[in-house]
């Protein structure tokens, strides 16, 4: 198996092998065993919001070998959470870029804590997940939400910047995912924060650590003052290291199809002759910054699963005024909208669109198109 750049990754890049990740998950053991770091979890996240492979083909997928949906439901309904976030994004636009219900409150600062970044919190499973996050990409989900309630709820950070820092080491970066998420966590975008103490943590990440600042009863969290090990919250600058535009070749007679970070998929249109562009726009790498490690990631992806694809550094409009082109497709994304060509769906496991206040409200709907 070749495994995507660094020693301890866990993440292939070949076409074949993440099928073949799709062919080994354990949806009922996933269902049992995921809340716990070392779960039995399908560490298929990154192919799914780089838009490798969609929640439609994997639901497709462990069906056909013939679980039925009771059997699944929790394993379908976290398949189901990426829908849903998305499904707001498209619904609600720039506007997640904000607080979405609520207010966050208290907010004490517009930063992230240098322990966190530094992975100096105190809290032995915090930072031995951190120190794994910049080495792998990759943070198992109970983790995430520990430490976006650490910085929120503790730390008393306003969400977005720990959010961004988080997206911008994740291989499996999803806006719509990660802020909603952090916001979920802050009391932002749901009606009540959400908070673990030490005892949670040591459960579920199989340590046995007291004596930290969250080893205390949940009634004591929500009038803990501020541990001093979070208090330094310096200026966090996050730049894309885009590489340098080169000149691409455009056959006018072919149709062109346009691939970003959002649409990696190596089987669209794979059976006609197109020009395939990868377009990275300093735009929107300005906006939602990522690392080193992610974008090394998407180009492996692209260039090791897509013939012939070029890579394209600038904006679309650049792109489309500089070159000739016949048609031009893309697939839809919020971040696509000023694109200009033939607009095509993604794939989606249900046909529930639209904004719904709580994922309980989407998920009734959705089930509704389960056979039982």
């Amino acid at each position: 198996m070749e495994l995507f750049e660094h020693q301890d990754s866990i993440f292939p890049t070949s076409y074949a092998e993440i099928l073949q990740r799709v062919r080994n998950i354990d949806p009922l053991k996933y269902g049992s065993t995921r809340d716990y770091i070392n779960g039995s979890i399908t560490y298929l996240s990154p192919y799914i919001s780089r838009g490798i492979i969609s929640t439609k083909f994997i639901l497709s997928e462990v069906l056909n070998r013939g679980y039925k949906p009771t059997q699944i439901e929790k394993f379908i309904q976290e398949l189901a959470w990426r829908d849903y976030w998305q499904q707001i994004w498209i619904a609600k636009g720039d506007a997640i870029n904000n607080d979405l219900k609520h207010e966050q409150k208290p907010v004490s600062n517009m930063a992230v804590s240098k322990a966190i970044v530094d992975a100096n919190t105190g809290i032995e499973a915090i930072d031995r997940g951190i120190q794994e996050f910049y080495k792998t990409g990759y943070i198992h989900n109970h983790l995430r939400m520990y430490i976006a309630s650490i910085a929120c709820n503790m730390r008393q950070s306003h969400w977005k910047v720990p959010a961004q820092w988080m997206y911008y080491h994740l291989l499996d970066a999803d806006w719509a995912s990660n802020a909603l998420s952090w916001q979920w966590v802050a009391g932002a975008n749901a009606n009540k924060k959400y908070v673990a103490n030490q005892d949670n943590i040591n459960k579920y990440c199989f340590t046995q650590q007291k004596g930290t600042f969250l080893d205390v009863p949940y009634e004591a969290l929500t009038s803990i003052t501020i541990p001093e090990i979070l208090k330094d919250t310096p200026l966090l600058k996050l730049k894309t290291p885009l590489p340098k535009l080169e000149s691409i070749v455009i056959d006018e007679t072919l149709p062109t199809c346009i691939y970003n970070f959002y649409n990696l998929d190596p089987l669209w249109k794979k059976d006609i002759s197109t020009n395939r562009i990868l377009l990275l726009e300093p735009s929107h790498f300005n906006q939602y910054p990522i690392s080193q490690k992610t974008l090394d990631f998407i180009i492996t992806i692209s260039e090791e699963n897509i013939p012939n694809i070029q890579i394209y550094v600038g904006e679309f409009n650049d792109l489309i005024t500089s070159h000739n082109f016949g048609n031009i497709y893309y697939k839809e994304h919020p971040l696509n909208k000023y694109y200009d060509g033939i607009e095509e769906p993604r794939d989606w496991m249900f046909t529930v669109q639209g904004y719904y206040p709580s994922f309980f409200s989407f998920w009734k709907k959705c089930k509704k198109q389960l056979t039982y």
